[in-house]
């Protein structure tokens, strides 16, 4: 859904990259990794207090910085007219490290997450859509962007940390869902239900989802 938005949103960061001048778009790429690092560090040892819920909205505001970094540093390659594979290849990447980090960092929340390997399951299932995607284009098709998109999946999980770092602040606790059928599924074996666990589980099954939609996608472009 939010993928649709790129152009306006390619729109909108014009005048930043007007004023970014020569600046090597490199830099805007490290400088986003750092911050997502900084970021993935934050969120995973907040704690369920007010401190905790500093250190989650200081997290979030850090992703989204990266983001726009991220946004900015192909747009200034455009500009600049130097853009190429590598600066693809790099971009993609990095994207890919941001994904997985993120999603591991929450999983290694104690204070949230009661099964850490949870994190990493979502990790490998949002993995599963994001290679479709490029997997198409190996075989000749246009790189596919369908499905639960790397903007869709960011901006749920903002909103779920967002949601986290109300309930550290409020003291608040998350819903028990042990007594709900299928629940260990779909919650990846975690047995609450709060922002944290709930970005998992979105990030897990929009990872299917997309990796369905995409196969079924490619495989029919490909046979017709």
């Amino acid at each position: 859904m939010f993928e649709k938005m790129r152009g306006v949103w390619t729109k909108a960061i014009d005048p930043l990259v007007l004023r970014m001048g020569n600046l090597d778009p490199s830099v805007l790429t490290w400088t986003s990794l750092v911050l997502a690092l900084v970021s993935f560090w934050l969120i995973a040892e907040a704690d369920l207090d007010t401190n905790g819920a500093i250190m989650i909205g200081g997290g979030v505001v850090l992703i989204l910085v990266a983001g726009v970094l991220d946004a900015l540093d192909g747009a200034l390659a455009r500009h600049q007219g130097v853009a190429g594979p590598y600066g693809d290849f790099l971009d993609h990447t990095i994207d890919r490290v941001v994904d997985v980090g993120l999603l591991i960092a929450i999983g290694m929340n104690a204070a949230y997450v009661t099964d850490p390997s949870s994190g990493a399951v979502a990790a490998v299932l949002t993995l599963f859509g994001s290679y479709m995607g490029t997997q198409a284009q190996s075989v000749g098709l246009d790189r596919i962007y369908g499905g639960f998109s790397r903007a869709d999946r960011l901006v749920l999980t903002i909103a779920c940390l967002i949601a986290a770092a109300w309930q550290a602040h409020s003291g608040g606790a998350g819903f028990d869902v042990t007594d709900i059928e299928y629940a260990n599924w779909i919650m990846l074996g975690n047995t609450e239900l709060n922002g944290m666990t709930a970005a998992l589980a979105v990030s897990a099954w929009g990872g299917v989802y997309t990796f369905l939609s995409r196969f079924m996608n490619t495989r029919s472009q490909l046979l017709e």
